[in-house]
């Protein structure tokens, strides 16, 4: 074998190494495919403005539009509960009885007493009147006279105090028929019968009106801070005169037909809680709602107006925040850092960070970085980067004979 020339195989080795650096670099002949990956196929949403709905959802119990505690006005011995424990009752329908005879004696008494009063009354009228009639011809004194028609005076008001006790009387009677101060619903006795019921101490049972309901909730502090900041820079408008829409969502997770309104929201703040108390008013005809549940109430009725809501896919975390990739002018992946509010049905409420036409992308964040060049899938894009994307229930292409196959059968044919 011959060896190289030594001046052509130092020029040999000079090459090598260049020809090292170009594989490295990717340089191909011309007529080669480019190299490098493709660009990454995504999906993008165009930013746009709109007036966007606020729901607030708070954790609350119902309570009764009235609670009432029925407790009777005279003490006596408990004779008969009247109504059915759990029951519907109506306002002035009997609930218990309490023995009457006492109160029967002492209405006796005071109407004999008053008759006692009135006999008294009017032999004093007929004695002021007889001395009135002599005392022109001064058979009697100034003085007879005088005292006479005080005595009548005295008397007439004895006669008053009477007929006052007469009332009392009749009164205290009625009292021993305990009725119900509001139409609802009765709970339990808290007393059986034969017990002394010394007057209103003793808590006999309770009525609560069910309809309309009321739905006692707490709202934040900072909650509260937070809306008026927002409606104070004019990114939430809230309605008229305050009044959200309350819905009702109830512990099985199902929701109550009706919906009401806010009717209260206290100006304090709970020390212990941090939460000023709301509450709303809801309809409440067929029972469904018990007092005392806990449930979940939803507000609504605000607006966010023109406010712009990102997929909640395409919101990333980064250590300096949350920002989105959009679709520059060139193609290519551009991050932008954002600001986001709070969750708008499936998205974040961006607060800064995008305008109205950007190019958001959803689908594919993963496959790119920053200032990586994309592809936008417009639904045409191939599936297998040959031809069209397959469908369900195409079908497959026939498949060309090979060259072998073909020439054998040409042959057959001669």
């Amino acid at each position: 074998m011959r060896s190289l020339p030594h001046d052509y195989a130092v020029s040999a080795r000079g090459l090598l190494p260049l020809a090292f650096v170009l594989l490295a670099s990717g340089c191909k002949p011309a007529a080669g495919p480019p190299g490098g990956f493709p660009p990454a196929l995504v999906s993008v949403a165009i930013v746009e403005a709109k007036d966007v709905p606020v729901t607030y959802e708070y954790v609350a119990q119902t309570a009764g539009y009235r609670e009432v505690e029925v407790r009777a006005r005279v003490t006596g011995i408990l004779l008969k509960r009247n109504y059915s424990e759990g029951a519907a009752v109506r306002q002035g329908e009997s609930l218990f009885s309490i023995d009457p005879a006492p109160f029967q004696v002492a209405l006796t008494r005071a109407e004999a007493d008053l008759g006692v009063v009135e006999a008294r009354l009017t032999q004093a009228k007929r004695e002021a009147a007889r001395l009135k009639a002599v005392i022109e011809t001064r058979a009697v004194s100034q003085k007879e006279l005088d005292d006479a028609v005080s005595a009548e005076q005295v008397i007439e008001a004895e006669a008053k105090s009477a007929r006052a006790r007469i009332a009392e009387a009749k009164l205290n009677l009625e009292y021993t028929r305990v009725t119900a101060p509001i139409s609802g619903i009765a709970s339990r006795a808290a007393v059986s019968e034969g017990t002394l019921v010394s007057g209103p101490n003793v808590l006999l049972t309770s009525v609560t009106q069910t309809d309309p309901m009321y739905v006692i909730f707490g709202i934040p502090d900072r909650e509260y801070r937070a809306m008026r900041r927002d409606v104070e820079a004019g990114r939430l408008r809230l309605p008229d005169k305050g009044r959200f829409i309350a819905s009702i969502k109830l512990s099985d997770g199902s929701t109550h037909a009706k919906t009401g309104t806010l009717n209260f929201t206290d100006v304090r703040v709970n020390a212990q809680t941090g939460t000023s108390e709301a509450r709303a008013e809801i309809p409440n005809a067929d029972s469904a709602l018990r007092a005392g549940e806990f449930a979940r109430v939803l507000l609504g009725g605000a607006v966010r107006p023109q406010a712009i809501v990102a997929p909640q896919r395409a919101v990333l975390e980064s250590p300096k925040g949350k920002f989105v990739y959009l679709v520059n002018a060139e193609g290519k992946a551009e991050p932008r850092p954002v600001e986001v509010g709070e969750w708008a049905g499936d998205g974040w409420v961006i607060n800064s960070g995008l305008k109205p036409g950007e190019r958001i992308i959803v689908d594919g964040v993963m496959k790119i970085g920053p200032g990586a060049p994309v592809k936008i899938d417009d639904g045409t894009a191939p599936a297998d980067g040959k031809g069209a994307p397959a469908r369900a229930g195409d079908k497959a292409p026939e498949k060309a004979p090979d060259k072998a196959t073909a020439k054998s059968t040409d042959t057959d044919k001669k």
